[in-house]
């Protein structure tokens, strides 16, 4: 039985296997330490159980550290990534041990990796809005990643780079199919935008919605949905979505399978009619 005081989400914890910090907290038959390896692939999917059908809890981008404690024949390892601590499995090939600390990132929405220096040749790898690369040097347009790959050098930035108005980044996502569990323009989620396009303006968020109503921002009055500002969150239960300013909103959903723009007094009747009331407001900064 789980225990009640740990996520699942957040904690490598099962009734065989745990990890060695986490010893005298919880139960488990064995305790481990944990390699840390790196996500080589663009976008890689964090499964609630080691097969492929099985539903996808969220994705790690290429260049996160994953911290793995357990690696199987069949191909999966299940670990915790080390940007927002959420636990899962993973394909095995998209992971490997890191050779250097990430320099870049990708400032686009997507991008597009080449073998050489030349865009007429097949990409090589499809890469998302904050996957993290190490930039060996430049040459001409491109920017060179430790692989070997060539990237356009106005996709990225140092890591230390920052935007400044994080709903204008969730904006990019308009059109965007919605994907539970989704971290990407290839498919998103609700708090995947939200966690998504804080990320690009330096603010850490947690990955899910009840976590972010838990952990950001300052209570706003549900009585002030008239007085909304341009980047509070709303939030009902198991959804978040974005004020754009006091009358519209932006969020990935499934009514529209898309992120999309709404007015907001709209959004918030049509969601109390399928019987999900707004449940908080926060405000960031």
């Amino acid at each position: 039985m789980a225990d009640p005081r740990f996520d699942r989400r957040l904690t490598p914890a099962r009734p065989d296997l745990a990890a060695k910090y986490l010893e005298g907290q919880v139960s488990a038959a064995r305790f481990v330490e944990g390699e840390v390896f790196e996500v080589s692939y663009g976008v890689a999917p964090v499964r609630r159980e080691p097969f492929a059908g099985a539903m996808l809890e969220t994705e790690a981008l290429k260049g996160e550290r994953v911290t793995v404690y357990e690696r199987t024949e069949e191909g999966w390892a299940w670990g915790q990534l080390m940007t927002d601590s959420y636990v899962g499995w993973l394909p095995d090939l998209a992971l490997y041990k890191p050779t250097a600390e990430p320099t870049h990132k990708v400032t686009a929405l997507r991008t597009l990796a080449f073998p050489g220096p030349s865009i007429k040749l097949p990409p090589a790898e499809t890469l998302p809005l904050g996957a993290r690369l190490t930039i060996i040097r430049e040459q001409e347009s491109f920017a060179v990643t430790q692989e070997g790959w060539y990237v356009p050098r106005q996709h990225v930035a140092p890591l230390a780079h920052v935007e400044s108005d994080f709903v204008a980044i969730a904006e990019r996502f308009l059109g965007t199919p919605y994907l539970w569990g989704g971290r990407s323009s290839l498919g998103i989620d609700c708090s995947g935008l939200v966690q998504t396009a804080l990320a690009a303006c330096g603010i850490a968020a947690p990955r899910d919605s009840d976590m972010q109503q838990a952990a950001l921002g300052t209570s706003v009055s549900l009585a002030d949905q008239t007085a909304l500002k341009r980047g509070d969150l709303l939030f009902w239960n198991g959804h978040v979505a974005i004020a754009r300013d006091a009358v519209s909103l932006v969020h990935a959903n499934a009514y529209h399978m898309a992120t999309a723009t709404e007015p907001t007094q709209e959004a918030i009747a049509r969601i109390a009619a399928a019987g999900s009331a707004l449940t908080a407001i926060r405000r960031l900064g």
